[in-house]
């Protein structure tokens, strides 16, 4: 079976170019440096997942043609992550199939009030919202089948925030993490792919320094780990060039194979 993903998104909250900046990676002619809000496509055989869908899912889809999708993958409720939610209805009026969505019990009560038309009784024209099968898994931690895929589920935080990282076989996506107990990493132990969120070189409360991944990413050992969710402080070409081995910085357009 073919395993890949594709990263549709590597920036950070604001996207890259921010709006209003000047500043050399906002004004960069490398392709790299442009940055649309983190999120992935993984095609696993003839199953397609997609791992978030924040507010530039409608040009990603088009961008990279994504006709059509078999679910998603939500980490948490933070808008940059989850505000192209209901523009999922675009398959159903494809294919007129209900979309599973897999979330925690919390972040799904968060959509519940941004979107709380997703929960109402479905008209008779099921094209005026998004058709949505909302899942949300049991506890901080497990497995559950998914589309007959069998995922892990781990839980750390970002501030107040609970979010969700997901394994599947060998890939693992760790996005905004700051505050993890150890045993994440029983979770990612024996990882060949690590998506790893690594937002600049200042401290942040919410996020890893590039630093920071680096030592986790260290820990986890997996054969590459690639930083994503990153600001508009950090020059690609600059940046890569000084990671270590089998460390590497993402940008939009990139596909890795997972091995099997």
């Amino acid at each position: 079976m073919q395993k890949q993903f594709l990263f549709l998104g590597t920036g950070a909250s604001t996207g890259i170019p921010m709006i209003g900046c000047a500043c050399h990676v906002c004004t960069s002619k490398d392709p790299r440096d442009q940055r649309l809000r983190s999120s992935g496509l993984l095609t696993l055989g003839t199953k397609r997942l997609i791992i978030d869908v924040g507010p530039d899912f409608r040009t990603q889809a088009l961008r990279h043609q994504i006709t059509s999708l078999h679910g998603v993958l939500i980490t948490h409720a933070h808008s940059d992550h989850v505000a192209g939610i209901d523009d999922l209805r675009a398959y159903y009026l494809l294919d007129h199939k209900t979309i599973p969505c897999v979330l925690s019990k919390e972040t799904m009560r968060e959509l519940q009030q941004r979107f709380h038309y997703l929960w109402m009784p479905k008209a008779k024209d099921k094209s005026l919202v998004a058709q949505i099968a909302f899942f949300p898994h049991e506890g901080d931690e497990g497995t559950f089948l998914f589309e007959d895929i069998p995922i892990q589920f781990f839980t750390y935080h970002q501030k107040e925030m609970k979010v969700t990282g997901y394994r599947i076989g060998s890939f693992a996506y760790v996005s905004d993490i700051r505050e993890y107990g150890e045993g994440i990493f029983t979770f990612l132990e024996n990882v060949d792919i690590l998506v790893l969120s690594a937002l600049r070189h200042d401290p942040s409360p919410m996020h890893f320094t590039i630093d920071e991944a680096i030592e986790f990413a260290r820990k986890v050992k997996a054969k590459a780990t690639y930083f994503t969710h990153i600001a508009h402080e950090i020059e690609h070409e600059r940046t890569a060039r000084v990671l270590p081995p089998s460390i590497f910085l993402a940008y939009d357009g990139l596909t890795v194979e997972i091995p099997k």
